[in-house]
């Protein structure tokens, strides 16, 4: 997250908290799946092989899912140019939108955790560098590895608080992952109208930040 300023790392920290709020839904609707942790779901999809089982064919289904918003993204970021933040949000939040509109009928099908895992493959444009993500809003094991370098650096005598965002941006995504399994209790998928109003904020934030530089 070096390279940013403090709106950027709050932006970074808020996507990361809806991206928990969108999981505990997703991964409470589909018993044991998720919609932004692809490495869970891959590891699900291998043993779901080995055993025959069906589970295999739905975490198939959300790694596509996650790869074609990741590569939609891209493309809306490309065309955006310097306003890809704004771009990119727009999609996300047209995504989770659809998302909740269909959770809308009494028993929703599984597709609607399709597009929720599309989405979250979005987002993941939305901090990039030369065309590659800069700051993974959806995934944490990049952002505790970090954690745990820049806790050494600090120990051995290196700046003292460059571990500090690591740890807010994994606090954002277990925070949000704790609101949304809460909300889902209560509300169940309707909860998703939530994470659509967040977007539209994150979207609204994002515009007042104005165009990214060239960086």
């Amino acid at each position: 997250m070096r390279g940013y300023d403090a709106s950027r790392h709050m932006l970074a920290i808020a996507l990361a908290a809806q991206a928990g709020f969108i999981d505990a839904l997703g991964f409470l609707k589909l018993g044991g799946l998720f919609v932004s942790f692809m490495s869970g779901n891959s590891t699900r999809l291998g043993v779901g092989l080995a055993a025959g089982a069906a589970v295999a064919g739905m975490a198939a289904g959300l790694i596509g899912a996650f790869v074609g918003g990741v590569l939609a993204g891209a493309l809306v970021a490309r065309r955006a140019g310097r306003w890809r933040k704004q771009a990119v949000l727009g999609l996300a939040t047209a995504l989770l939108l659809c998302a909740a509109l269909l959770a809308l009928p009494e028993r929703p099908g599984t597709g609607l955790t399709l597009l929720m895992a599309a989405a979250m493959g979005t987002v993941n444009n939305v901090f990039q560098r030369e065309g590659e993500v800069s700051i993974g809003v959806t995934y944490m094991t990049g952002a505790l590895v970090k954690l745990g370098q820049q806790l050494a650096v600090a120990l051995s005598g290196g700046p003292r608080w460059n571990w500090l965002p690591y740890l807010m941006l994994w606090l954002g995504l277990v925070a949000g992952a704790m609101t949304g399994g809460g909300l889902f209790a209560m509300m169940g998928l309707h909860a998703l109208w939530i994470a659509v109003a967040f977007s539209g904020l994150l979207l609204w934030w994002s515009g007042h930040l104005g165009p990214v530089d060239l960086a």
